[in-house]
């Protein structure tokens, strides 16, 4: 046994002395293997320009990324937390901007083409297209997508520096989780042009069981250190805002009554008697 010490201790010294004599050599590290992530980091980039083309996804690898990040936030894993899977090796600002983008004219388009769906074949209906829902959708989904991650990022880290967390996200991480988190409503959306209120309802309801849980199970690890009343009444805020957000723009878009196709009041004898007498 103590030969193999001494062998293991001559291999170590040797090690040493070869990293020394060559400080560029590749060395290897032991991590956890139950939560490797998706894509490694690569080597730095050299320029500016480089780099904003790495943030803004304008690759071939980054885009396969974004794929794979989007198949993530559909299939969330329990247990696994999507940021370490997905985000971490190269966060980027591609796939949710244009996340938001298509949210915003799928939750439009579909909105107006429910409204003429519902009220087809009515004479006194006249269709016309509302293109305000465009800017209405447009804030309401951006404003979400970027001031909720603002507020968590700043609550994470003031409470960071009252209790010491294993688990701490960036601004722009917390960006990537919100903005992937957001796609499942893109067909959601396209659905809710059925017009069965129960239909829209479940629909709804599994979008933000799928959704709610990869923010719930991404920021969990992040304040679980915390007093536990604060860690349980972070994640309650995180998915009811999510709620409203999704349930919001259900009634808003798709629920909201329509009163230019209600026929003009017609006035009965007895109102058209008591109308003559009085003038």
């Amino acid at each position: 046994m103590a030969a193999v010490d001494d062998l293991q201790f001559e291999e170590f010294g040797d090690a040493a002395t070869a990293l020394v004599a060559n400080p560029d050599a590749t060395t290897i590290s032991i991590e956890d293997p139950n939560e490797t992530p998706k894509h490694q980091p690569g080597p730095p980039r050299g320029s500016g320009r480089e780099e904003d083309d790495e943030l803004l996804g304008n690759d071939d690898s980054d885009k396969t990324e974004v794929f794979d990040r989007i198949k993530g936030s559909l299939l969330p894993i329990p247990g696994k937390n999507f940021v370490r899977l997905y985000i971490r090796s190269n966060p980027d600002l591609y796939g949710p901007f244009w996340i938001c983008a298509t949210l915003v004219f799928a939750i439009a388009i579909s909105g107006n083409l429910s409204n003429f769906l519902i009220h087809l074949g009515e004479k006194t209906y006249h269709y016309v297209p509302e293109f305000r829902k465009v800017s209405i959708a447009a804030t309401i989904i951006y404003a979400y997508a970027w001031l909720v991650p603002l507020a968590l990022w700043g609550f994470l880290v003031w409470r960071n520096s009252k209790v010491m967390n294993i688990v701490s996200y960036s601004f722009l991480e917390i960006v990537c989780v919100y903005g992937y988190s957001l796609f499942i409503y893109i067909p959601t959306a396209i659905l809710w042009i059925i017009p069965q209120k129960a239909v829209r309802w479940i629909l709804v309801m599994i979008a933000l069981a799928i959704s709610g849980s990869v923010l719930a199970m991404t920021f969990w690890p992040a304040v679980r250190e915390d007093n536990r009343r604060i860690a349980l009444a972070t994640i309650v805020t995180i998915v009811l805002l999510h709620m409203l957000l999704s349930v919001g723009c259900l009634a808003y878009f798709f629920d909201a009554p329509e009163m230019d196709h209600l026929p003009p009041a017609t006035a009965t004898p007895n109102q058209t008697v008591a109308a003559a007498k009085s003038s």
